[in-house]
C-alpha cells in the first residue's frame, strides 16, 4: 500500500512542478507519468542494490519516456524531462549535507555530499546513455502505435 501511495505522490508531484513551470494543459498526464515510472523503477532496482544505481535505473526510465512522449506529441524533449526527473533529484542529501557543514559535523557532512554527486553523476549517465540513442528509434516506436508503416 505504500508503494502505491509513493508512486501517487511521485505523479502529483511531477504534475505540480509541471503546473509551476507552466508547461501546456495537454502534457500534463504524459509528464504525471514519466515521474511516476522514472519513481516506479528507482524504487524496484532500490530494493537489491544502492541509491546511485537506483537513480540511474529511474534515469534510464525517465529519458526513455521523455524521448518517447516528445516524438509522439511533437514538441522539445525538456518538456517531460525537467519534470519527469524530478522525484529522483538527490534534495535530502543536499539539504543535509548543508545541514551538517553548518553544524559543523564535517565527516557526515563528506558523507552526504558524496551521495549527493553520486546520484547526480548516475542521473547524468542515464540522460546522456538514452540521448545518444538516435531519435530515428522513438519515430519508429511512435508510427508502430499509430499504425503507419514505413516504406
Amino acid at each position: 500500500m505504500e508503494v502505491l501511495t509513493s508512486l501517487i505522490c511521485a505523479f502529483f508531484g511531477t504534475l505540480g512542478f509541471t503546473i509551476l513551470f507552466n508547461v501546456h494543459r495537454r502534457f500534463y498526464i504524459c509528464c504525471g507519468f514519466t515521474g511516476m515510472a522514472g519513481w516506479a523503477a528507482y524504487l524496484a532496482v532500490s530494493q537489491f542494490t544502492t541509491a546511485p544505481i537506483a537513480s540511474l535505473a529511474g534515469a534510464l526510465v525517465v529519458v526513455f519516456l521523455s524521448r518517447y512522449f516528445a516524438v509522439w506529441k511533437r514538441c522539445p524533449i525538456t518538456v517531460f524531462l525537467v519534470a519527469g526527473i524530478f522525484p529522483l533529484i538527490p534534495g535530502s542529501s543536499v539539504y543535509y549535507t548543508a545541514y551538517y557543514l553548518v553544524t559543523n559535523s564535517l565527516e557526515l557532512a563528506a558523507q552526504n555530499g558524496i551521495q549527493a554527486i553520486k546520484i547526480a553523476f548516475a542521473i547524468v549517465v542515464g540522460i546522456v546513455f538514452v540521448l545518444s540513442i538516435p531519435k530515428e528509434f522513438f519515430g519508429l516506436c511512435c508510427r508502430k502505435k499509430e499504425g503507419t508503416h514505413l516504406k
